[in-house]
């Protein structure tokens, strides 16, 4: 299983992201079965359109809750409290708390690989990042 972050999916999403063409050849290089959240969802299509990439926005929406190009992981009450504690422990770290529901999640799933662009998943320690 593999974790998709939030940059992953920007750059598959936006020919002029600089990350395109990486991700896209990464991504069909690759049949694993790949997870998100609905955190990284909603961040992801807010990043859409607040970028001014509405109808990406809305075309990445019905990809993945109707094409399931990912299984959608929903936050439980439990991992939100253990996302709340990594923000705090890991204050001096400038992670969203969207980074900081995917460190727990990932925790708690045992996903070890994230398809990510943003080096806080380095930062984590323990992940390896791809592309």
């Amino acid at each position: 299983m593999i974790f998709v972050d939030t940059g992953a999916w920007f750059a598959i999403s936006v020919a002029t992201d600089p990350h395109h063409q990486v991700a896209l050849q990464w991504l069909n290089g690759n049949n694993r079965p790949f997870l998100t959240t609905d955190y990284v969802i909603d961040e992801t299509l807010t990043l859409l359109k607040v970028r001014g990439e509405g109808k990406r926005a809305q075309l990445a929406a019905k990809r993945l809750f109707v094409g399931m190009d990912a299984t959608i992981h929903f936050l439980t009450e439990s991992e939100i409290r253990t996302a709340a504690d990594i923000f705090r422990r890991f204050s001096d770290k400038d992670w969203s708390f969207t980074d900081c529901t995917s460190k727990a999640v990932m925790e708690r799933l045992g996903i070890t690989k994230a398809f990510a662009f943003d080096h806080h998943f380095r930062q984590f320690g323990g992940i390896a990042v791809v592309p």
